[in-house]
Parts: C-alpha cells; structure tokens; sequence
C-alpha cells in the first residue's frame, strides 16, 4: 500500500480507536449513485499551499461526479421525497443527494436561492412520508411549511416531538414572523425547552428511528436562504438510536452537565458500511476528541467557522501547520479579529486564513482532516458551546464525503478574503 494510501487507512482506524471501543475500520461508503470513492491506493487531490495573493488554491478540486436523484429507499422504510428538479439537474452546489445519504449546503446570500427551497422541499419530503416517529431537537424555528408538515404528520397519526431553546425557541415565539410553536401545540404537538441560560443548541432530527437529519442549519430562513450551513441526511437506525437516547434524556429534563455520557457505542455505520462516531457536549467533551483528531492529520486541516475561539484546538492546528501539514480556514468576520478569536494569532503565525464573504452569517462549524474526516455538527469551537449548550457534533470517515465538503470549502473560499491584521508586538 502506498504511504498516502497508508496513512489515510490508520487515520481512520485511529479515528475508531479513539472514539469507540471498536477494533476495526467498517467499510467505506459503496452506496449506489454516490460519488464515486477512489481506489484503495488512490490518493486523493489536494489543495495545495496557498502562495501570495490572491492565495488562490493551487490545485483544482477533483471534478465532481454527474449529480443524481435521490435513489429509493427501500420499501420497508421510508419512500424518498420527490425531487423540486428533474433527475439528473441537481445542481452540484447544493452537495450531493442519493437517497439513502446526502451532504447539502445552503446557499448564502449570493447562491442560488432555489438551493435553499430543495433542502426545505427534501426535508418536508421526509416530513409527509413519515409513518411513526418524528422527534426534533433543533434550537429555533420560523418555518411555517415546515410546522404545518409536522401538523399533517401528527393528524395522521404519527408521533410528533419538538425540544427547543427557551430564549431562543419557545419565548421568541411572539415576535414577528415566528408563532410556529403556538401552531404547534395548538394542534397537540409537545413542544418542550431546556429552560437554562445556556443553549439547547443542537439541530437534529429523527424520522421513523430510520433517518437522522443533521448539522449547522437551524430551521429558520436566514439559515435555509442567508446564511452558509451544511447538513447531513443519513439512513440509519444505528446513528438514529445514539441520538434518540440523548433526545429521550433531553426530554426528560436532562440538559447540559446533568446529562450522562454514554461514549460507548457511539460509533455505529450504516447499511452502506459507513463509519461514523457521533458526541454530544457538555457530557462526551467532544473537544478532546476533536483535538486528538486534527493531531493525526498527515496532510491537511481545513475548517469552517461561525466562531472560533477555543485555545487547545487553536494551538493544535497551529503546530501541525508548523510541521508541516497544510492548514486552511475561514471565519465568519463577526468577532474574528478580537482578542478571544484564534484568527489574528493564526495569521500572524503564516496560516492560510481568511475571512468570509458572506453579507449574511457565516454558520459551518467544519474541520475535514486530508480530505478523508469530516467533523460537523451544531458544536461551535467555542469553551461556552463545549462546557455548558447541548451539542451534537458527528465524525464521518469517508473520501466521498470528504470531497464534497472539501467542494463547499474551496467555494468558500472563493467568496473569502485576507484579513487585514496587524501582527507587530
């Protein structure tokens, strides 16, 4: 095996080791209409080091398989939403939709706002095919087509469930343009919050303890239209399961350090055999993970961030760039040149890092590690998001996936710039 080839292959089974007690590596994604994966042995294109300005990248992203239409799930499950386009002209900057997994990104407020209405559209598919079970732990709604969906749901008899934000969900319901949880409950939906200072800031969703929907995007139209999001949509009641335990601890009034961690068996895959390890904060302290993971990396460290101001993975990053590895990120402008955010010390140190171009938000919360692991979630890189909200954040070992994030990054990119910091003493 090639060294590249080698060293992909022991991060993940590292990524295994270190978060679960599992002993080998599942697996990689073969599932049918999915981007096609690389041979074993075959290195994957990179991002090369950014030189002077423009630091444009010096090799282009690998090109992207033909966009398909969702493939049907089987029908002991849950049917697959219609699509809002034609099969075979789905735009390949929405992400990547094959029935029983897709990655999909928001538009921003320069993108195509018709990527916004297929995330949406996909959703509420999932939404009306449900047949037992929808539970939503998501921090803030102001989705009308979306609580009308879970109302029809509930009216035909499936078991509807919402866990939200107190500041943010339930008392904000009264201002303009919100009241989707009167409708809610009006219609005898349970809502229920975290009633604490601290967030109920995850964004999850379980559908028949069949499909997990997942990441940065809250439900709201900033989120879906304005701002910059990625979700992750996967088939799988194993991954279902690790979540509803924790929606189940949440609903019974277990929020933040009083919910116990249960790291064991938090690595599952799907029926495609892809691996995933899933922590939740305060209780699994997913930043020690999250920082042994980008000391692995061999070749690169990219990442998204709404806000960055946690010091050890800061620190992490920045030694592994003075080793040598290749690392590349983007902050949302807000609050990135204070004294708390790690992006003045970054770029004073010679990383390549930029600020966003995005009129809206900036929202990801991403790292990807060689093109091969993708951490994503609600977690931001914040102490406050790790010690005190409830957070998600999910790792997936994957080079397809791997690609299509490394795909919305170099996008991002694009739209970002240099930061204009000063690093005299």
């Amino acid at each position: 095996m090639p060294p590249r080839a080698r060293a992909r292959a022991l991060l993940a089974l590292l990524l295994l080791a270190l978060l679960s007690a599992c002993n080998s590596l599942p697996p990689l994604l073969d599932v049918g209409g999915s981007p096609p994966t690389p041979a074993r042995g075959t290195p994957l294109s990179t991002i090369g080091p950014l030189t002077s300005p423009p630091f444009a990248p010096t090799l282009p992203v690998s090109s992207p398989a033909p966009p398909v239409a969702p493939t049907p799930v089987p029908a002991t499950g849950i049917p697959a939403p219609a699509l809002p386009t034609p099969p075979g002209h789905l735009p390949r900057d929405i992400g990547y939709d094959a029935g029983a997994w897709a990655v999909l990104f928001s538009p921003g407020a320069r993108g195509e706002q018709a990527n916004g209405q297929y995330i949406i559209d996909k959703l509420i598919g999932y939404i009306d095919a449900a047949q037992s079970s929808i539970d939503l732990a998501v921090f803030e709604t102001n989705l009308t087509p979306v609580a009308e969906a879970l109302i029809r749901a509930h009216e035909r008899g499936v078991a509807v469930r919402w866990i939200t934000d107190d500041e943010n969900g339930r008392d904000a319901d009264g201002e303009e343009g919100r009241g989707q949880f009167a409708l809610l409950e009006a219609a005898g939906i349970p809502v229920r919050d975290d009633l604490r200072s601290a967030f109920m800031h995850n964004k999850f969703i379980l559908i028949d303890d069949r499909i997990l929907w997942t990441g940065s995007m809250n439900l709201t139209t900033n989120d879906v239209f304005r701002n910059n999001n990625n979700v992750v949509v996967l088939a799988s009641p194993a991954a279902v399961a690790v979540y509803a335990r924790e929606f189940e601890e949440m609903w019974g009034g277990q929020f933040g350090p009083r919910s116990p961690s249960n790291v064991n068996g938090q690595t599952v895959q799907t029926a495609g055999g892809l691996p995933i390890t899933i922590r939740f904060a305060p209780e699994d302290e997913p930043f020690d993970s999250l920082v042994q993971l980008v000391g692995l990396a061999n070749e690169s460290i990219r990442f998204m961030a709404f806000s960055f101001t946690q010091d050890e993975l800061g620190e992490i990053m920045r030694r592994r760039a003075a080793e040598g590895v290749v690392v590349q990120g983007i902050f949302e402008v807000r609050g990135s040149e204070t004294a708390y955010s790690e992006m003045p010390a970054m770029f004073c140190d010679g990383l390549e890092v930029r600020q966003d171009g995005n009129p809206g938000t900036f929202h990801h919360k991403v790292v990807i590690i060689d093109d091969f692991v993708v951490i994503t979630g609600s977690m931001n890189f914040s102490d406050n998001a790790a010690d005190s909200n409830d957070e998600n954040v999910i790792a997936i070992a994957d080079p397809a996936i791997g690609r299509l994030y490394r795909e919305e990054f170099v996008r991002r990119w694009g739209e970002a710039t240099a930061p204009d910091v000063s690093c005299e003493e």
